[in-house]
């Protein structure tokens, strides 16, 4: 039992099943019609058969012993014999067989020719013939058997009263030519119905789960919608009229889960528009107020008057805090800005150049490290904000000087990815802005330092992330307050590009690519 099930499960693994629910159901309603219209077949098949092969068995007895009696005395009987009615040939259908046996041999055999008291012709029967005439029972009973010379038969074996065995058998050939009839006719009209089935099923499954193929079309304009930002229009519902059915309920379901989904999205984006708003107000308005408190701390500074050192330290805290708080205002404006989707200027811009000065400033503000350029042999030129691409420069220097300790070696390399079959043998294509044009120019710093945890990489780009709690005094701008890196990732964003970052014990690599075609990086 166990090798048919595992035989079974086999054959249906290799078996390649429709995709679709309306290609199953369809072959499913065929298969079962099929197996039905087997069923019927098979059953009027064999009824049809044991029917006639009875009525066989019927014309045997009735005709009984007569014919094979005639041939106790040798030769059959001619076919205008009158003599008494156990050699009565004339009661016989054609066909019909007669054989005597006698100690099992066989003794004579004949067969009527044709009609009623036509005449007989002797029949000769080979060895294998008469050793299955003789394996018959004597009950009187209808068996079927093959003669060599003749064909199949119905026969029926009786004890004579002489002690001889005495066979009469009629052809099965009037009730096979019945039963492939019926065999025939069955298979045309099971096929054809069939493949009227086929077709009307596969129409009226269609028809059926059409709020069903309505559902997962909506489904899959929904699944190619982008969610995760901005305000989102959802598309229209299925909206099933029959909230009885199966799909019925499925679509509603999904109407309802859609209208959840809406209001959801709705209410986040009318939320995150009230924060950008917050943020840009606080921002604009917390300016003027920053810039009055370092203005009068500087003021009081330069108060001609000795002031006490403990006065003096003070006024400096203040001011440095002022600046420093005054650069993560324009840090919060300038992320405000981008997530509302203002546009950046657009002009060509020389990355080279930038990175030149980026490095110079670097290192004066952190002599203790080691700073090294590779860049291409041509000036990278992409078009955007100059002011803003050097932002995320410094942003990024910024971030591996405070974040490594004195001793880091940092390397900046700045190259140029052509487009697949523009590429020369190495790689850097050349010319100043023409250089660039349609590749993608690739900024990688890296540094050799400890490395950033593997808790923080995951949300190294969001805002107010730190990966050292434990920072310097001196430590402003947006790299101390966690903003840093988001700004690197919003600016390149809104330049069409993108920033990565590959870390590792003892290796960090911050990667941002920018387009040089002038044109993807357009909001």
């Amino acid at each position: 039992m166990r090798a048919i099930v595992g035989g079974a499960r086999r054959w249906l693994s290799r078996v390649s099943l429709p995709h679709t629910l309306r290609a199953r159901l369809t072959a499913g309603l065929v298969v079962l019609l099929a197996v039905g219209c087997a069923a019927v077949g098979v059953a009027a098949v064999v009824e049809l058969n044991g029917f006639l092969t009875g009525r066989l068995d019927q014309q045997l007895r009735a005709a009984g012993v007569r014919f094979p009696a005639s041939l106790e005395h040798g030769a059959p009987l001619p076919s205008d014999h009158d003599g008494d009615e156990d050699g009565d040939t004339r009661r016989q259908a054609a066909g019909t067989f007669g054989a005597r046996l006698v100690g099992g041999a066989v003794t004579n055999a004949a067969v009527v020719s044709s009609g009623h008291g036509a005449g007989t012709v002797p029949v000769s029967l080979s060895a294998r013939d008469a050793r299955k005439l003789a394996a018959l029972p004597t009950d009187g009973e209808g068996r079927t058997t093959e003669l060599s010379s003749l064909g199949d038969y119905r026969v029926m074996a009786v004890r004579g009263r002489d002690g001889d065995v005495l066979v009469t058998g009629l052809p099965t050939e009037s009730v096979e030519a019945a039963v492939h009839r019926l065999e025939l006719v069955a298979a045309v009209v099971f096929g054809a119905a069939l493949a009227v089935a086929g077709v009307a099923g596969a129409l009226w499954v269609r028809w059926s789960l059409r709020p069903l193929s309505r559902v997962a079309a909506t489904a899959t304009r929904v699944s190619e919608l982008s969610l995760s930002s901005g305000e989102v229009t959802l598309p229209r519902r299925v909206r099933e009229s029959d909230p009885r059915s199966e799909v019925g309920r499925v679509a509603g379901a999904f109407d309802a889960m859609l209208g959840h989904v809406e209001d959801a999205l709705t209410k986040r984006h009318a939320s995150e528009e009230r924060l950008r708003s917050f943020a840009a107000d606080a921002s604009h308005e917390l300016r003027t107020p920053v810039a009055s408190i370092r203005g009068h701390a500087e003021l009081a500074l330069l108060h001609p008057d000795p002031v006490p050192r403990k006065v003096v330290r003070a006024l400096e805290r203040i001011e440095a805090e002022a600046s420093r708080m005054g650069e993560v205002v324009d840090d919060l404006l300038l992320l405000a800005r981008l997530d509302a989707g203002r546009p950046l200027e657009r002009r060509p811009v020389d990355l080279t150049r930038l990175v030149l000065d980026a490095v110079t400033d670097a290192q004066a503000a952190g002599p203790g490290h080691r700073w090294t350029l590779e860049l291409s042999e041509e000036p990278v030129t992409v078009p955007g904000d100059a002011h803003r691409l050097h932002q995320v420069l410094a942003n990024l220097l910024a971030n591996a000087r405070l974040h490594t300790p004195v001793g880091t070696t940092v390397t900046i390399s700045l190259k140029t990815d052509a487009p697949t079959g523009d590429r020369a043998g190495n790689g850097t294509a050349g010319g100043t802005t023409g250089g660039t044009a349609g590749g993608t120019a690739v900024l990688e710093v890296h540094d050799d330092g400890p490395g950033i945890a593997a808790d923080i990489r995951p949300k190294v780009f969001e805002r107010f992330t730190r990966a050292d709690r434990r920072r310097t005094e001196d430590a402003g701008g947006g790299a101390g307050a966690g903003l840093g890196l988001s700004i690197v990732a919003a600016v390149a964003e809104a330049h069409g590009g993108s920033v990565t970052l590959a870390g590792a014990p003892g290796s960090t690599t911050f990667t941002v690519r920018l387009p040089a075609d002038g044109e993807s990086g357009s909001r």
